[in-house]
């Protein structure tokens, strides 16, 4: 799987809309990169996320659930010149999903991510 593939699965991931509480940023999805060193050496990583907040028997926030796809890239000076850069999309806010993702392909550092073969990719959950 490259780049685009895992970026065009996570969209069709987003669009999807979940049961969630009444709350703005309930449901919400990160665009994220930089080069980390988070359980290894330094690799350059995207990260594309959607997180769920969680509520208790009472509807009040409990935790929230994050799925992770992580790409990683290894290191190159390319990439680590792009440094690091975040952006969320909360369904719950009144924001145009489709608006969010063309504003991050559009940024120069998608050029040159978007053609990439990862490394290694890691899919996971964990609690917030």
């Amino acid at each position: 799987m490259d780049t685009e593939e895992a970026w065009f699965a996570f969209l069709r991931f987003g669009r999807r809309l979940f049961d969630v509480a009444d709350a703005p940023d309930a449901d919400g999805l990160l665009f994220q990169y930089g080069t980390y060193s988070f359980d290894g050496p330094s690799t350059f990583t995207l990260d594309l996320t959607r997180q769920f907040e969680i509520s208790d028997s009472d509807g009040d926030h409990d935790h929230y659930m994050q799925v992770h796809c992580e790409l990683r890239y290894g290191l190159a000076p390319a990439l680590e010149a792009l440094g690091s850069f975040d952006s969320w999309f909360f369904h719950g806010a009144g924001d145009d999903l489709e608006g969010w993702a063309q504003g991050l392909t559009e940024r120069a550092a998608w050029t040159t991510i978007r053609t990439l073969k990862p490394v290694e990719i890691r899919v996971y959950q964990g609690q917030m």
